[in-house]
């Protein structure tokens, strides 16, 4: 029996032995991260003060909101559903906290866990419109959009509530510095990058082990050693630059935990298959068994949990609570999922590709904020990589449907 070798297996959309054509279809599939690179290398020639440490740890402070909202909306996206009122979600969200916190002056805790009680229970509505009485999530939504919008100008009585100050302020402001020390640069983020690296690099090879177990086809070593060594080296060039400022922020570790939970959701457990197979085709999903209303109904919660996330942060950085907070932040992160390779109808997209789109839209807005665009030609470019991002997704699909 022919045995798979670790060094030349390759898909069979390749020609084997053709290690070019290899090369080829892989940055085509991955076209998403070489675009982000190019991104990058754009903005920091254009404007050297991209890549210097103050301003990739804004970076992280002022978009990690969308990263957060990418997570919940790629899994209603691939639900083949979607979800317009987040932005109102956390400007809600953010309020409830406020008043809890500085109306109130109860502890940080407190607002939090109030604001993430709303957001539940906004999931909880929305996702019973949706999978039991079997509205369209775009419509359940639109109409959130404007339901917790005006809840939460009701609740702030149409004035800002600032500030919270301390903790709660901390949360997406706050940073760890100065634990292992360090001659002009914090030892502790570069251990901690370094370990993450470790980790990364060690579950990348359990998978490709496996896969060769299991005859699965894997890339070749070489291009496998290469992926690992260019994450290893942007991860720890970011981590030097983030060293040399204030050090790790607390907001960068709470994405990296939500990170690796949820793509461990939709990669490893039936949960997330089930969104994959409702998403593909939900007519198959029904005849498989799948509790199609139970998915639905619990992924829409964990929406409204994680927009409630993204308010608590978002007020946090804002240090207060405002009736217009949160505004098109819906568009920012379905633009994040869908050019991050998600479907427009469903049943595709992974993590990953939805975290790199929307560090595509951070790198692009922080971008144009640092050459001076004006406000109302960053909209336009955001539009315009969208509409492309879409239309590349109908061109790949149209394509692959030919050569079938």
């Amino acid at each position: 029996m022919s045995t798979i070798s670790d060094f030349d297996v390759l898909p069979q959309s390749a020609n084997t032995g053709s290690f070019g054509r290899y090369v080829f279809d892989n940055l085509r599939k991955n076209g998403i991260l070489l675009a982000f690179v190019v991104v990058v290398i754009a903005f920091s020639i254009i404007q050297p003060a991209f890549l210097s440490p103050s301003n990739l740890t804004n970076l992280v402070l002022q978009y990690a909101y969308v990263l957060i909202l990418a997570l919940g909306m790629l899994m209603v996206i691939v639900l083949a559903q979607i979800d317009l009122s987040v932005g109102s979600v956390i400007a809600l969200t953010g309020a409830v906290a406020a008043v809890v916190c500085v109306r109130g002056g109860a502890p940080w805790w407190a607002g939090v866990a109030a604001a993430l009680a709303v957001g539940l229970l906004v999931g909880a509505w929305q996702g019973f419109w949706v999978a039991v009485v079997g509205i369209p999530g775009f419509i359940v939504s639109l109409g959130g959009m404007l339901i917790f919008r005006g809840l939460a100008q009701l609740i702030l009585d149409y004035k800002s509530l600032s500030p919270f100050g301390g903790t709660y302020y901390n949360i997406a402001n706050g940073f760890i510095n100065g634990v292992l020390g360090g001659p002009g640069y914090d030892v502790f983020t570069l251990v901690v990058f370094a370990i993450a690296v470790v980790g990364f690099g060690f579950s990348q090879w359990r998978t490709r082990m496996g896969q060769i177990k299991y005859q699965q086809q894997v890339s070749p070593l070489p291009l496998f050693i290469l992926k690992i060594v260019a994450v290893a080296v942007i991860a720890m060039a970011f981590a030097w630059q983030i060293s040399h400022n204030r050090g790790l922020p607390f907001i960068l570790i709470l994405l990296a935990i939500l990170i690796l939970i949820y793509g461990m959701v939709m990669g490893r457990t039936g949960f997330g298959r089930n969104i994959y197979a409702i998403g593909g085709n939900l007519q198959a999903a029904q005849l498989s068994g799948v509790k199609v209303k139970f998915v639905t109904f619990w992924t829409f919660v964990n929406m409204g949990f994680l927009a409630a996330v993204a308010g608590v942060v978002y007020s946090a950085r804002m240090n207060g609570a405002q009736p217009g907070a949160g505004t098109s932040f819906e568009l920012d992160a379905i633009a994040a999922c869908f050019i991050g390779g998600a479907s427009t109808t469903g049943g595709i997209g992974r993590i990953g590709g939805a975290v790199i789109g929307g560090l595509i839209m951070a790198v692009i807005s922080n971008g144009m904020q640092l050459m001076g665009v004006s406000q109302g030609v960053q909209p336009v470019v955001k539009g315009l990589i969208l509409t492309l991002a879409v239309a590349f997704d109908l061109f790949n699909k149209r394509r692959s449907a030919t050569a079938a």
